[in-house]
């Protein structure tokens, strides 16, 4: 992979066949993943750096991007390393504009490998996309361009569907590590990382919450060690369907009667803990003003999202399940897609939205709160028990 100081020939081909004609953007080389499209207007760093964008290509709606450059603090990753396979824009910024603003985004992308593409119709693209759905792909600029059009369809075809893969473990921290709270530690959480965001464990520690993540395949064991008053499962990239070992994890936690939080893939996770199904969305959600029905209080949320694999199920639809009765809390008011899940008992809840609003609105951080509240509800219930059994021991 090489890069330019001036934008060559650059080819977004999709493996229906349909070709895009544009200029190279970042480094110069060939990338492949799954064509998606975001409309968010903004927050296209925190976009880029976010791992459940792992393996896809992101077209952005919004026209013209780059205007605030790339800085240091927004990166959503640990290590700052960009996870989109490429991306895809109308209008570059010709020159970036921000306070915070350290050096360009294609300078970002450059330095990284990145490979894009600028001066796409993006409006076609993304019409194409809600028609067709996420398709393979692949950018293709430089040397990587000069094969036929026949040539690179068939390369763009060649990979692996994003239906079955496991990605967890790509994106996934090897090591645990701890991230403390702002002040004294009211509680621990282990956060399995699935892909996890940078401003979820920070949601957390300004809660008082000291966050231990772990890798994705941790075991009950490992997790249990830490003595946790809760456990969170991230979001993260890839089919839902293959995380089978975290399923089970989930399940034992809730068996272990330990408070459970979930968004985004780990909706999907204690979806499936509870005997739900999941299934590839046509062209999913991905951007930051999706409008979200909580059935529990009959409030409208704007979230952010980022998804392309949901639970099966109605709104506000009540089942059973092994630990009880259970309810499809949230749903989409675009599509009526299950956004959230809950065991009636309130010992487990998750959302498939990102409360942490990274980028996107803060009506949902909330729900951070409410996990404090049922770790706080928990650990009293713990105290009345154990007050009530010494006295039990006293007679």
């Amino acid at each position: 992979m090489t890069t330019a100081t001036t934008p060559q020939p650059a080819a977004l081909v999709l493996g229906d066949g349909r070709i895009f004609r544009g200029r190279a953007l970042g480094a110069t080389g060939r990338t492949l993943g799954e064509a998606v499209f975001t409309t968010a207007m903004t927050g296209y760093q925190e976009t880029m750096t976010d791992p459940s964008y792992h393996r896809q290509i992101v077209a952005a709606t919004a026209p013209q991007i780059g205007n605030t450059g790339w800085n240091d603090e927004d990166n959503e990753s640990r290590g700052e390393k960009i996870w989109v396979a490429g991306l895809v824009i109308r209008d570059l910024a010709r020159r970036h504009s921000n306070f915070r603003a350290e050096r360009s985004l294609e300078d970002e992308m450059i330095a990284q490998g990145v490979v894009g593409i600028s001066g796409v119709d993006t409006r076609a693209l993304v019409r194409h996309l809600r028609d067709k759905g996420s398709v393979a792909a692949g950018i293709f600029s430089g040397d990587a361009a000069r094969a036929t059009d026949e040539e690179l369809i068939a390369e763009v075809n060649a990979q692996p569907p994003m239906a079955g893969s496991d990605l967890s473990a790509a994106v996934s921290t090897k090591e645990a590590y701890t991230v403390e709270p702002d002040g004294v530690a009211r509680f621990t959480v282990v956060a399995l990382d699935m892909g996890i965001k940078s401003n979820t464990p920070r949601s957390l520690t300004r809660r008082g919450v000291r966050t231990v993540v772990v890798p994705h395949d941790a075991t009950i064991e490992e997790i249990l060690s830490h003595r946790p008053d809760g456990v969170f499962v991230s979001n993260g990239p890839g089919d839902p369907a293959t995380a089978d070992g975290t399923v089970e994890v989930v399940r034992e936690v809730i068996r272990r009667g330990v408070p459970f939080f979930g968004i985004c893939f780990g909706n999907q996770i204690l979806g499936r803990a509870l005997g739900l199904e999941t299934y590839k969305m046509t062209f999913g959600h991905r951007g930051i003003n999706i409008p979200v029905l909580n059935h529990l209080t009959g409030k409208i949320e704007i979230t952010s999202q980022n998804h392309g694999f949901a639970l099966a199920g109605e709104p506000g639809e009540r089942f059973e399940t092994e630990f009880g009765p259970a309810r499809i809390t949230h749903s989409c008011l675009n599509d009526d897609t299950v956004e959230g899940v809950a065991l009636e008992s309130g010992m487990a809840f998750s959302v498939q939205y990102h409360p942490e609003s990274a980028a996107g609105p803060h009506d949902a951080q909330p729900l951070f709160d409410q996990f404090v509240e049922l770790m706080a509800a928990h650990r009293e219930a713990g105290h009345v028990d154990e007050l009530r059994n010494a006295k039990e021991n006293e007679k």
